[in-house]
């Protein structure tokens, strides 16, 4: 599977990757429908970590920990089929990164939940809470996208 690259006006790249895309979609959908009809759990993957470190019902740590294994193992898969690990370009520093994941921790409380809750699983289940979620949370990108590409130029 082949990578294009487009640069906008703000010299930022952006990778165009359907076939990869796609693919990362069935898969999560997949794990979504496979969980509910083994666990009747809402594949919520905030929700599923903070159980596993937090703890949960008795016996309900087991398939938290499988599903975090899994998430951690998905880049030794790719290396496994293709012979090597996924590229991965993050052009931000590691101070932005801890920031950013400070500021997604305080939407998915605020939130009730991480986008994996919402948009897939919530939004398959028609639930109001979730569509309102998952729009506030497209609307939020949008205007960061904006705002870092535009307005800070970088």
């Amino acid at each position: 599977m082949s990578r294009t690259r487009e640069t906008d006006m703000t010299g930022l790249e952006t990778a165009f990757t359907p076939l990869q895309s796609l693919a990362g979609g069935v898969l999560i959908g997949l794990s979504a429908v496979l969980l509910m009809l083994a666990q009747g759990r809402i594949m919520g993957a905030t929700g599923i970590l903070s159980g596993l470190i937090a703890g949960t019902a008795p016996g309900d740590r087991g398939w938290r920990a499988a599903m975090v294994a899994g998430m951690i193992a998905g880049p030794l898969v790719v290396l496994a089929v293709t012979g090597q690990m996924p590229a991965v370009d993050v052009p931000v520093s590691w101070p932005m990164i801890v920031i950013g994941g400070f500021v997604v921790g305080i939407g998915v409380t605020f939130g009730a939940g991480c986008t994996s809750g919402h948009g897939v699983c919530g939004n398959a289940r028609l639930s109001p809470r979730s569509a309102v979620a998952t729009v506030t949370f497209m609307i939020a990108c949008g205007i960061t996208v904006y705002v870092i590409r535009h307005v800070l130029g970088g």
